[in-house]
């Protein structure tokens, strides 16, 4: 089915509007999406109509919000296709979720001398938890490592895993470059070793079907802020088997059982990981994303960008001087480059100047940008809702800013 873009454009607000007296280009989806009208109405609905505490209240108000809440976490089991709804930890998004298990995990399986394996294109929130629990842990991290074209080098893997290596933390799709890595392969290498896989979905799960049992991965991190849902809220998805066995991440009210000054005892899944009071009304704004999400097909979603990639490429790869960062065989939502004498921050400034919303800088991945011995990168990124017409301003910008420095 072909998606109506022009019929979708009308339901997200933040695209109708002028920058700098120009209609908005919105180019920078990687960092956040922008937000359906359906999304900013469950949100104020909840506010406005079942605003209460949730799983303990004796009044109307509470058990209406427990029971949407509850419904929320059976609406992420299934767009990630979990197993059960026991296995899916609410969090304040992909970073809390990669923190937890690293916290978590690497307390109880993680001793001195031993591995945690990372790639060479990770985000730092995939790089620095594990930083941490190594130090904490007296671990080493270790890292796979990558090609000039942004791909991992997985003939190294087999390698890199040992008896050692007691978990593999991995990027589904690499934020600063777009790659899509083949995470199923990766996780039946490292499961070869008994080597537990987490995966960062953070830039995948609004672009790719995401199938948690398919891909049999022990972790998989979400951010809703990315899925057309609201920023501070997402998932953590894992084994039960992983889950019961590790540690609580925080202690305070829900996670619990019984609690006196001597003793506690911890709760059942999932709220031995949700301590505290939940945030209901972006859980509801979650799930209603995954609606919208799942009202258009994540499969019609990504035959419209991936041919809205391809024409971007192409596009891109006429302009003179114009050097792209990464050409990897598998790609989506990201394409990054730069002008050979034009720094990345200057392009972003004048492209904004002219309407158009991108992302400059080293976008949280520095490893990445010192591998390739540059500071930063233009990144264009795209959502559902972007459109050729828009590339075609972007492109006939660019040229402006070409011209401009030249």
């Amino acid at each position: 089915m072909l998606l109506n873009i022009e019929q979708i454009r009308t339901d997200f607000p933040a695209l109708h509007q002028h920058v700098n007296g120009r209609k908005l280009i919105y180019f920078d989806n990687a960092a956040t999406t922008q937000k359906p009208q359906a999304v900013i109405n469950r949100i104020s609905e909840y506010y406005s109509h079942e605003n209460s505490n949730i799983h303990r209240g004796a009044h109307y108000l509470s058990h209406k919000a427990t029971e949407a809440y509850e419904q929320a976490r059976k609406t992420l089991q299934q767009f990630l296709n979990a197993p059960d709804d026991r296995q899916i930890i609410f969090t304040r998004g992909t970073t809390e979720s990669i923190n937890l298990v690293a916290s978590s995990f690497c307390k109880k399986f993680v001793k001195p001398g031993d591995e945690i394996l990372i790639s060479a294109m990770e985000h730092h929130s995939n790089i620095v938890p594990w930083q941490i629990a190594c130090q904490d842990h007296q671990a080493e991290l270790k890292v796979i490592p990558m090609n000039d074209k942004g791909e991992l080098e997985l003939e190294h893997l087999s390698t890199l895993l040992t008896s050692k290596t007691k978990l593999l933390a991995v990027t589904h799709v690499s934020n600063a470059l777009g790659t899509i890595n083949p995470i199923k392969e990766i996780i039946t290498i490292a499961h070869k070793n008994g080597t537990p896989v987490l995966i960062d979905g953070a830039q995948a799960t609004s672009h790719l079907a995401v199938d948690v049992q398919d891909l049999d991965c022990d972790f998989y991190c979400m951010s809703a802020h990315k899925l057309y849902g609201p920023m501070g809220v997402g998932v953590l998805y894992g084994k039960e088997s992983w889950l019961e066995a590790m540690p609580p991440y925080q202690g305070g009210g829900e996670m619990i059982k019984d609690v006196s000054f001597t003793k506690t005892s911890y709760n059942d899944l999932p709220f031995k990981f949700e301590a505290g009071t939940p945030n209901v009304g972006d859980v509801l704004g979650m799930e209603e994303a995954v609606k919208y999400i799942n009202h258009l097909g994540i499969k019609n979603i990504a035959a419209h960008e991936t041919e809205l990639m391809d024409y971007a490429l192409s596009k891109l790869g006429s302009v003179d001087t114009l050097r792209f960062i990464g050409t990897p065989n598998e790609r989506t939502g990201v394409i990054s480059f730069s002008f050979n004498d034009i720094h990345p921050y200057d392009t972003g400034i004048i492209l904004d100047k002219l309407g158009i919303a991108v992302r400059t800088g080293h976008h949280c991945a520095q490893p990445v940008m010192d591998f390739f011995g540059i500071p930063g990168t233009v990144r264009v990124s795209f959502g559902f809702y972007n459109t050729r017409e828009e590339v075609d301003q972007l492109i006939e910008a660019l040229e402006k800013v070409r011209i401009m420095f030249s």
